[in-house]
Formats: C-alpha cells, structure tokens, sequence
C-alpha cells in the first residue's frame, strides 16, 4: 500500500478505533482516547444575548450615573438622562424609543429651571448685585478644585458649599450699595446674607435636579420595558 493510499485508513483509524484488517497502521483504541473537553461557560439552554438588550443597559448604566451626577456641578447630570435614551432609541428604533427621549427631555427642562428659580429665589430675593454671582461661580470652581477636595472625606461636597458662599460674599461686599456706608457691619451682614442666599438656592436647585434624576431613571424603565427588542 502506497502513501497516499494508506493516507485513508490511518484517518479513518483515528477516528473510528482499530483499522482494518492488513492495515500497515494497527491502532489501538485507548491509544487514540482524547481528553474531553470542559463544557462551555455558556449553557445551550440560556437565551441568547440581543444587541438591544446590551444597548437597554448600556442606556440604563448611563442613566444611573446622572443622579450623583445631580449632586456635583463640575458633573454632567441631568443631560445624561437624554443621552441613555437615545442610545436606546439608536438601538431599537425611534418609532419605538420615542417616548423615552421625550420623557428625558422634558425632565432636562425642568431642570434647567430649577437652577434658574434656585437663583431667583436666593440671591436674586436679597437684590444681589452682579458681583455676588460671578463671585459665586469663581467660589464653587475654587471650592471644588481648590484645597478642601484634598480632604479625605467630603471634600469636593464642602467646596461646592463653602465655596459659593465665600465668593458670593466678598462679591456682595465689594460692591455693595454706597448706602450702606463703608466696609462695615452693615455691608458684612448683608454680604454674608447674599452668600448664604446663593447657596440656599444651589441646594434647592440640587436637591430638585436629584429627584428629576431619580424620576428619569424610573421613567426610563418603565416606558421601556413594554418596547420589544
């Protein structure tokens, strides 16, 4: 028998036991026994994965990281809301994710006017000049980058308070009315009243943009879990 003749028999003997009779190759079976292979991590019984269900909690992981989002300025926060859904509405369709979008949206907005009427009911209800809110944004950069987010707990949270409040004071206190006469009790208190004010404010517009976020990532999964994947 020929090489290439004999190229047969020896794969037929490696896969079905002994060869036949005559065969120049005489195999035996346990010489040719494999080890077997360990199972698959994956069960055949198990669902297979759906690119959308990959992208609903891929929308959902982003969604979650808007609410301590909410409670950082230097965070994105509620605009994270938006953008899970319209990952989501990427992966299914916006004929079917819409209403998710939409919900997202509407819940930025009122956001943004919570921030606005935190302002209004601060430091705007105390008739603070200018100065008092460009003293109060240098102040929260200052407080969250500055020395108190080097402390070990609660850093980055005491700067954006304490922050705000000393710049918005010392803004009010260099530019306070003349009627108050000159830099004196009466200035200091009604720059401490302004700076107070101002954070009173961030803290109500915070506090706000915590519970829309809360509202949005509930929204989200309830407004999604009837959409078919």
């Amino acid at each position: 028998m020929t090489l290439p003749e004999s190229l047969p028999a020896l794969l037929h003997g490696l896969w079905h036991g002994p060869l036949l009779v005559g065969s120049p190759f005489p195999l035996h079976p346990a010489a040719l026994a494999l080890p077997s292979l360990p199972p698959l991590p994956w069960h055949p019984s198990l669902p297979p994965v759906h690119r959308a269900d990959l992208a609903w909690w891929g929308a959902l992981l982003i969604q979650l990281m808007a609410i301590p989002g909410t409670l950082l300025p230097v965070l994105p926060g509620l605009a994270l809301l938006p953008l899970g859904a319209l990952v989501w509405c990427l992966a299914i369709g916006f004929a079917s994710g819409w209403p998710t979008l939409v919900f997202a949206g509407v819940l930025l907005l009122l956001g943004w006017g919570a921030d606005a009427l935190g302002l209004v009911l601060g430091a705007a209800r105390m008739q603070a000049t200018r100065w008092a809110y460009i003293g109060s944004g240098i102040g929260l950069l200052v407080g969250l980058f500055g020395l108190l987010p080097a402390l070990p707990v609660g850093g980055p949270l005491l700067g954006a308070l304490v922050g705000p409040l000393l710049g918005a004071s010392v803004g009010e206190l260099l530019s306070a009315p003349t009627s108050l006469g000159p830099l004196g009790l009466l200035r200091l208190k009604r720059s401490l009243l302004v700076g107070l004010a101002v954070v009173a404010g961030m803290l109500v517009s915070r506090f706000a943009q915590f519970l829309l976020s809360l509202v949005g990532v509930l929204g989200f999964v309830l407004l999604s879990s009837g959409v078919p994947g």
